[in-house]
């Protein structure tokens, strides 16, 4: 790559960015109780429309997907209508804007499930390492209902019917959640599929239903606007694989003749939505990303210095801010000037209306 600024031209699939940055997908909690996009929303999105990339927060492709209350949906009229401003507003900086498509699975919980039932995963296998977070503090995760091949086909249409309604949104394209230990990761990972069907067992099986999810996806979406976003190195909610390089490895490689828009990869040394000690054995997002044929997005605890010499040394082409963006809503221009950072405040995060979500003041209003 000849260009080594965060402010080079690209192209992500058949789409040009203006910039190399990207607002990477964070969960807001500021969609209504039903599922739909608020104009709180709409604001937020707005004022970080200088991103080359857009990518809105996870946004779950059933009512059995979610964990959490207000998060968005993508499974209904309703919340293919209520997007629609959203995504226009995202997009006045003429950017591209993808909508990551969610499911949970084992990570969800009794209390938010539709029949009241404990939620769905692979195997019946708890999360043991972490704590679910209820209305009423932290509480243990349940043991989940392992899917049936019935419930796994339900699914997957879920997921190809989420993608449908994305485009019918306005969203250019999406981005599969395969991190995080959610759903799709939760059928990769040998220390949580147990099962003994053509899902389970062999590496070969246990990519399956993603390959499946995948397929469905496209059907609605063509390839190259469809990403995928993986955590290659990260355990966390107990997302265990006796050997995640060999995993990661082969799955980066298989996508290979999908032709993708991009690989979104996770950096070690981030947990969820925190920073964590990097694990010794822990994959090098460059080793991932010279085995993908496309686009590569680098997201986790990224500086303005550190993010260019990715680009320019060639190892991605785009890299997140997330904590960055979510206090510095005009953050590419704050880029540009080399102007100081807001730090980001401990509250709002998940939770609330504007206070800790569009109250972040631009450049431009910050006094002198």
């Amino acid at each position: 790559m000849s260009e080594s600024s965060l402010f080079s031209p690209v192209y992500l699939g058949d789409q040009h960015l203006e910039n190399r940055i990207a607002l990477p997908p964070l969960t807001r909690s500021r969609a209504n109780p039903d599922g739909t996009a608020t104009a709180l929303m709409r604001e937020y999105y707005a004022q970080r429309s200088g991103a080359g990339l857009v990518i809105a927060e996870g946004t779950v492709v059933s009512p059995q997907a979610s964990a959490y209350a207000n998060v968005p949906g993508l499974f209904n009229k309703e919340q293919v209508m209520a997007w629609r401003p959203v995504v226009e507003a995202a997009k006045r900086d003429g950017n591209a804007v993808y909508c990551q498509l969610w499911h949970v699975g084992r990570q969800s919980h009794s209390s938010v499930q539709p029949d009241g039932q404990p939620p769905f995963g692979p195997s019946a296998i708890p999360i043991k390492g972490f704590t679910y977070r209820s209305t009423d503090g932290r509480i243990p995760y349940e043991t989940p209902r392992e899917l049936t091949q019935d419930g796994i086909h339900e699914i997957v249409q879920a997921f190809g019917s989420a993608a449908a309604n994305a485009r019918d949104a306005g969203f250019d394209g999406v981005e599969l959640h395969a991190a995080n230990g959610y759903l799709i990761e939760q059928f990769l990972d040998d220390g949580i599929n147990q099962r003994t069907d053509e899902y389970g067992g062999s590496l070969e099986n246990r990519l399956r239903f993603l390959f499946e999810v995948l397929n469905a996806v496209i059907k609605h979406i063509p390839a190259n606007r469809v990403g995928i976003r993986f955590s290659p190195s990260s355990d966390w909610m107990d997302a265990i694989d006796s050997d995640k390089r060999t995993l990661f490895s082969t799955v980066i490689q298989r996508l290979n003749s999908y032709s993708l828009a991009y690989l979104h990869l996770v950096e070690p040394g981030i947990s969820g939505a925190t920073n964590s000690s990097q694990a010794p054995d822990a994959t090098p997002t460059k080793e991932l990303a010279s085995l993908f044929n496309g686009t590569v997005i680098a997201t986790g605890g990224h500086t303005k210095e550190s993010a260019e010499e990715l680009i320019s040394s060639g190892v991605v082409d785009l890299v997140g801010f997330g904590r960055k963006f979510i206090a510095n809503p005009d953050l590419p221009e704050r880029f540009r000037q080399n102007a100081p950072l807001a730090e980001l405040a401990p509250h709002g995060l998940y939770s609330g209306g504007e206070h800790g979500y569009t109250d972040y003041p631009a450049l431009d209003s910050c006094p002198s």
